[in-house]
């Protein structure tokens, strides 16, 4: 079994708490251990880097240096922490004097980081780690039912391309077609969402998650699959105040990729958060309950 060091980030532990939960299940599920570090702290998200850059850097690799103790990778799913903690690695190892000042603030805390921790996301790690053909050979329901909008959000192939295309990533389209569901041509599948535009510049962040959900809905997807906490916040909270601002839009789920596979390792919905969606896949789960009704006896 396979044993990587766990990174929740602090949105993973509040508003996408459906997020973790259907990670660890799927993860369990397919073999792979993820061990929560011990007194992690707030990566600083994105945002804090435009109030104090270096403080935010010391906050990220504090948890490098705690993560780097265990000899593992680790593994953030949140895009934000993955994008923080890729970009405290990248800083550090091409500036010298934040090396040095960075160095010093975590020597206060008997901490010490060389350089040595690999982080990596929960999609790379499936895809890498596992494998289409046996997460394929490891299914018990097919998705056919599902015609899935792929968003990745801009964090997590930009600017680090590190296992997939930074414009038109398809790691989520090869996992989900190999599943049987329908992927559509989706071409702004990185474009952003606005993130936190919607608590300070609102009409922007709506226009923008607008767009997004239009596209998904002209390209005749049934749910947009996402693996970003705050994506995933925008992109189902907002649906009924985005509709009625700009209407013409019907109601479309958003889950979390992560959720989607364990509906089709047929997990139960209670260990993948699905009661936790404020717009339901009902229909669709009740199509993949009249298709499997031997076999669907978890998620469905």
């Amino acid at each position: 079994m396979k044993v990587f060091t766990y990174y929740p980030g602090c949105s993973i532990k509040g508003t996408a708490r459906q997020y973790e939960e259907s990670l660890l299940a799927v993860f369990d599920e397919l073999g792979i251990t993820l061990e929560e570090l011990p007194d992690w702290n707030c990566c600083g998200a994105t945002m804090y880097m435009s109030v104090d850059e270096e403080i935010s850097f010391a906050l990220s690799a504090r948890n490098l240096a705690l993560a780097e103790q265990y000899g593992r990778d680790i593994v953030a799913p949140c895009s934000a922490c993955y994008l923080v903690l890729k970009k405290t690695q990248d800083y550090i190892l091409r500036y010298p004097e934040l090396r040095v000042r960075i160095g010093r603030a975590l020597a206060r805390a008997d901490l010490l980081y060389r350089g040595r921790v690999k982080v990596r996301h929960p999609l790379e790690v499936l895809i890498t780690e596992v494998g289409l053909e046996e997460i394929a050979s490891r299914a018990h329901l097919s998705l056919q039912s599902f015609r899935i909008a792929p968003y990745y959000g801009c964090q997590i192939v930009r600017p680090y391309q590190e296992f997939d295309h930074a414009r038109y990533p398809v790691m989520m389209d090869q996992l989900f077609s190999a599943l049987g569901a329908r992927v559509v041509d989706y071409p702004i599948k990185t474009q952003c969402c606005g993130g936190s535009l919607m608590g300070t510049m609102e009409a922007v962040g709506l226009r923008l998650n607008y767009i997004l959900l239009r596209e998904a809905c002209n390209r005749g997807a049934n749910c947009i699959v996402t693996v970003c906490p705050l994506c995933q916040f925008n992109l189902e909270m907002y649906q009924k105040k985005i509709r009625k601002k700009f209407g013409g839009l019907k109601e479309i789920p958003v889950l979390y990729f992560t959720q989607l596979l364990g509906i089709a390792l047929d997990l139960p919905a209670e260990r993948l958060g699905i009661q936790r969606a404020v717009i339901p896949p009902t229909q669709l789960l009740e199509k993949v309950r009249a298709e499997y009704p031997a076999a669907a006896t978890g998620a469905v």
